[in-house]
């Protein structure tokens, strides 16, 4: 049955090109990003999904009063396996980012534009890729009669752009009595070209803007002023101290340290011959989970201290991203061990666990205690001018995932 189900995939490619064509169509763009949400594209899947043979379609929505009809959907499609009791999902997002500068675009970025094996159009690798190739995997499944050892299910989420609130954080806070203790996840929003490394672990993050008061005199006359510019530059190159203070290193993540960066600046005095009573600058740190992000809080403000008293400044931190890395999926739970297999028997590559610096939602069923890997084999076209989707990525995803529930099912 692998073997039939694994050639019925491969029979997809039109249907898969349609499917993406429609979703193309329909944008479905956070109000945060100048759209209506999600609603239409929901319509238009749960119509598509009603063709097939699911056992139960929900949805679960967010209120929004900016969103269409107020709301931000989240669709689950089921299948029921012969076992009760443990479910294994297959999460993707409904919703797109914006087109960017149309003149960079060859062609309209929502109408599907098929160039060889190449999907063209905003939203087609992310995230319609992972979209179309699990509905493939059951609707390969459903024809051909069978029942996996677990239930199968699709969400469908909402708001991935724009932080999730309305989507797959919604549903971990407000609804986490959808999901069983037993239940796994596959997340295909995130992968290398040649489908070679599944993402277990991701770091802390901290973004922190720094906000460092002096005071405004002219440059001819310093003595008259404190040079907010000068401090706040002492203070940037103190905080490479951060590497030392947290140097646990493990070969999981990739880099396998903790990173400590300054990055943006913004202007401060207009003109070269003011010194500048205020200066801003913003930290980038990606934390290892052995460490809290409360203890490296307090390190920059050890730091900060240091500073002030030597300049005579007043330092404010402003934080503007902060989340505690969510506990890692163990590289030898069952799910890496079996989409490792599927992997390598789709693909025939050797396929690596890692970790990395960033953060998906799979961080919101980690939280939950549950075993989510993040995979896809993607060509990083995603949020670009003219993305693409490459056909034979979409067909290899699905076969990969549907081999990977299969393997799971002889686990028991």
């Amino acid at each position: 049955m692998k073997k039939q189900i694994l050639n019925k995939i491969e029979s997809y490619e039109a249907y898969a090109i349609e499917l993406q064509r429609a979703l193309t169509a329909i944008p479905a763009l956070a109000p945060a990003s100048g759209g209506t949400g999600e609603y239409d594209k929901a319509v238009y899947l749960e119509t598509e999904l009603k063709k097939l043979t699911f056992d139960s379609i929900e949805w679960v929505n967010a209120p929004q009063e900016e969103a269409k009809n107020g709301i931000r959907p989240n669709i689950i499609a089921r299948y029921k396996g012969k076992t009760p009791g443990k479910t294994i999902w297959f999460m993707s997002h409904l919703d797109i980012v914006p087109p960017g500068e149309m003149k960079l675009w060859t062609s309209d970025p929502y109408t599907l534009k098929v160039e060889g094996r190449n999907l063209i159009g905003r939203g087609v690798e992310d995230n319609q890729q992972a979209i179309v190739a699990s509905i493939l995997v059951v609707k390969a499944m459903m024809e051909l009669n069978y029942r996996p050892e677990y239930d199968i299910a699709l969400l469908f989420c909402a708001d991935e752009e724009t932080g999730s609130g309305f989507g797959a954080d919604h549903l971990s806070e407000k609804r986490p009595d959808i999901f069983g203790k037993d239940d796994m996840f596959f997340v295909p929003d995130s992968g290398v070209e040649d489908g070679s490394k599944i993402e277990v672990a991701e770091k802390s993050i901290l973004w922190m803007k720094v906000v460092t008061k002096g005071r405004q005199c002219h440059a001819s006359r310093p003595s008259l002023g404190i040079n907010a510019f000068k401090a706040a530059s002492e203070l940037v190159t103190k905080y490479q101290k951060l590497y030392k203070k947290f140097p646990k290193k493990d070969k999981l993540y990739e880099p396998p340290i903790s990173t400590f960066e300054p990055t943006k600046k913004e202007s401060n005095v207009p003109n070269v011959n003011t010194l500048p009573g205020e200066d801003v600058f913003y930290m980038d740190c990606r934390v290892m989970p052995v460490y809290s992000l409360s203890e490296v809080k307090a390190e920059m403000r050890r730091l900060a201290d240091e500073v002030e008293a030597k300049f005579g400044v007043k330092i404010f931190f402003e934080p503007q991203q902060e989340a505690q890395a969510a506990p890692p999926t163990d590289p030898n739970a069952p799910i890496v061990k079996a989409l490792k297999k599927a992997i390598k028997q789709v693909l025939g590559v050797k396929p690596k666990a890692y970790g990395i610096g960033g953060g998906t939602v799979a961080a919101f069923f980690r939280r939950l205690h549950l075993p989510a890997v993040v995979y896809s084999r993607l060509n990083e076209s995603a949020h670009q001018p003219n993305e693409y989707c490459i056909l034979d990525n979409l067909i290899g995803d699905a076969k990969v995932f549907a081999l990977s529930a299969i393997i799971l099912g002889k686990q028991k």
